[in-house]
């Protein structure tokens, strides 16, 4: 029987799944059989929608949808939280299953301390996140640094360092590095980010650490709740998922493979927060001049509950309407935000004018837990 701590190796019993899915389809298997035994009411989850740039959010309440959700989209750059609070009513008369990746997950737990989400009823599968691509972007460097017609991508992977696609006729990988030297490779917060494997959710999962006969045909599975022990002990009784656990090399792999992104993650930190630490409010001030108050950075941010501004004063110093925005439209959002901020990257991805939202956000997150947390007590993440 799992418990809660173990690392083992899992793969779906069902063949047809395999040959569609990614490292023995153990993920797709798994809510699968959550929904079709009523764990969940629905999966929540992202499919390919007009090409391979195009990631989709979907909720499914019928099993057999659930295949077309398989493999991973490192194109798609959406943020889940956001999504089941908005559509599914933050989960709160409904059981949810979901794929997170470590922003994902930590938007979740930001909106369920707002009460926006019940995560009671939230069942979370983790996937190990290595960073995803802009989709714009994302052809773009396709179509430049590999000299090759995205449309004729037919899969794209970031594995072993590298950015790797297949297409008619082969595969090319590029190293990360070499193509973020370029301006290329990950959106700029997921170079930051340093939460790879998101170890709270229930289940943890991936391809890092799976070795020997397993590899490519299993995924490495951390079980981090008594809750996701349940789901992988209810499955494999159902004979719907065959398990073994995991090779101690693999798990040192795994781990190697972590710390790896891990330094890179604080690279990253480096060279983007020095560059802006001494300056920082002549750079907000110059930056934060293009806004359109579109607000887009406020509907998508999972962490700014925004209230009516209805009968509130001009002498709060935010006057509505005005464009430019006064300065202290994106102060005092940053200061609503940075203490919480994910580093998902949304309020960025968003921006129309381009404004480095994230990486002010981000930035004063992390000097302030630098400054302060060891004091007041560190949060069980590092984004």
């Amino acid at each position: 029987m799992a418990a809660k701590g173990d690392m083992i190796y899992a793969w779906t019993t069902d063949s047809g799944l395999a040959k569609k899915a990614e490292c023995g389809g153990a993920v797709t298997a798994l809510l699968k059989y959550a929904l079709e035994n009523k764990l969940v009411d629905v999966v929540v989850a992202v499919k390919k929608g007009f090409d391979l740039y195009d990631a989709v959010p979907v909720a499914i309440t019928d099993p057999k949808d659930l295949d077309q959700t398989a493999g991973s989209l490192h194109c798609g750059t959406l943020l889940m939280s956001t999504f089941i609070q908005k559509y599914l009513d933050g989960a709160k008369k409904t059981k949810v299953g979901v794929v997170v990746k470590g922003c994902d997950l930590m938007g979740l737990i930001e909106l369920g301390k707002r009460n926006e989400v019940n995560m009671d009823n939230v069942l979370t599968i983790g996937v190990n996140c290595g960073g995803s691509v802009n989709p714009i972007q994302g052809r773009k460097m396709i179509a430049e640094k590999f000299g090759i017609d995205p449309d004729k991508v037919t899969k794209e992977e970031i594995d072993k360092g590298q950015f790797i696609i297949e297409y008619d006729g082969g595969h090319k990988g590029i190293k990360i590095d070499d193509l973020e030297d370029e301006g290329f490779g990950r959106r700029s917060n997921c170079r930051r980010c340093k939460y790879k494997i998101p170890r709270q959710a229930d289940l943890a999962c991936g391809n890092w650490g799976v070795i020997g006969d397993k590899a490519g045909k299993a995924t490495f599975v951390e079980i981090c709740s008594d809750k996701g022990a349940d789901l992988v002990n209810k499955a494999v009784s159902a004979k719907k998922l065959e398990t073994s656990a995991a090779d101690p090399k693999g798990i040192e792999i795994r781990g190697k493979t972590e710390n790896a992104m891990l330094k890179l993650g604080e690279k990253w930190r480096k060279k983007e927060f020095t560059a802006i630490r001494d300056n920082l409010w002549d750079f907000i001030n110059k930056e934060t001049s293009r806004c359109i108050k579109c607000y887009s950075c406020i509907e998508k941010c999972p962490v700014c509950i925004a209230t009516p501004f209805e009968g509130r004063p001009e002498s709060y110093m935010v006057r509505p309407g005005y464009i430019p925005s006064d300065p202290m439209f994106h102060l005092r959002r940053f200061a609503h935000i940075s203490d919480s901020c994910v580093n998902c990257g949304q309020c960025e991805e968003l921006c129309p004018v381009e404004i480095p939202l994230a990486l002010i956000s981000h930035a004063i997150r992390v000097e302030a837990d630098n400054g302060f947390v060891p004091k007041l007590g560190a949060s069980s993440y590092k984004n």
